[in-house]
């Protein structure tokens, strides 16, 4: 189906759960939650999930990126009309060329009929590469289809840097559309595109984590194993009485690029029981009777 077909028929703001001035923060919170629920890692064997993780995915390609967004509004506002504007690669930086040919080369033009042998710089490609969590944190060599030239896709090698950032853009010199009139080629810009991972979120080296503990551990204090990415899980030690929300720095357990290595941050979440059974449900009634602390009394309460 062509993008711009694509666009106008498919509420990618429905698709992830927000509103269509969702800040671009709330729409990377929605979709990193989304994601983490729907991971095929996560759902082994549901297709349906497999489906909804691959819908939520393209909504983020395009609403998660504050300038295709803008491109995807501007075609909704438009409806049909909007059909000739955009390449099937997305945005196509060539309409300055077409606006400057029509400047130089039209009726009107000062130049005269000689303006039409100016060289002309071709068109700038737009392509976007999803990359697994692992690809990007490695580093990895694959290639992207580019728009077409000549009437076919070309496909286009490429090095990704170990280490790169969701919506990181990598330009390849030469690989866009051809100039005009022995003019250069435009370039080929990627924009990347990563998975979230089942337990890990990241920004920069840094990777984040929310670990779940029970009421007992974050009252009494506790030492918990927890995950790290590409090694050995390490002790975490909970002080007696952590609130939920608190958040533990574990060094050196982040992403190592280079000779730099990042931190892990480990974010408390008190899990609350969903069933108890009877002796459960007297034991707490007991303490909530002996127990005179007001947590709202600074309300009020």
């Amino acid at each position: 189906m062509d993008i711009k077909r694509e666009w106008l028929e498919k509420d990618y703001y429905a698709t992830l759960g927000v509103s269509s001035d969702a800040s671009d923060k709330e729409i990377q919170s929605r979709y990193r939650k989304l994601a983490r629920e729907l991971h095929p890692d996560k759902n082994p064997g549901d297709q349906k999930a497999e489906d909804k993780f691959k819908e939520i995915s393209t909504a983020y390609d395009v609403v998660g990126n504050p300038e295709t967004r803008n491109q995807y509004d501007d075609v909704r506002r438009m409806g049909p009309s909007a059909m000739g504007g955009f390449s099937s690669q997305g945005a196509d930086f060539g309409n300055l060329n077409d606006l400057l040919g029509g400047m130089f080369g039209g009726a009107g033009n000062p130049f005269g009929a000689a303006g039409n042998n100016i060289p002309r710089s071709g068109p700038h490609h737009q392509a976007q590469l999803r990359l697994s969590f692992d690809e990007a944190i490695e580093g990895i060599t694959t290639s992207v289809t580019t728009g077409e030239i000549d009437g076919a896709s070309h496909s286009v090698k490429i090095r990704i840097p170990a280490g790169v950032d969701d919506g990181k853009r990598i330009r390849v010199k030469g690989k866009g559309g051809k100039g005009s009139n022995g003019g250069p080629p435009g370039d080929l810009i990627v924009i990347i595109r990563v998975s979230p991972h089942t337990l890990f979120t990241r920004e920069g080296k840094t990777l984040s984590l929310d670990l779940p503990v029970t009421f007992p551990e974050a009252t009494l204090g506790a030492d918990i194993q927890i995950p790290t990415y590409g090694g050995d899980p390490v002790t975490l030690r909970l002080p007696p009485g952590t609130e939920s929300g608190k958040m533990f720095r574990v060094k050196e357990k982040g992403i190592t690029v280079g000779a730099s290595k990042g931190d892990l941050l480990v974010t408390i979440e008190i899990a609350i029981p969903k069933e108890l059974n009877d002796q459960q449900i007297t034991s707490l009634q007991a303490y909530a009777q002996t127990n005179p602390e007001n947590p709202r009394e600074d309300l009020g309460n």
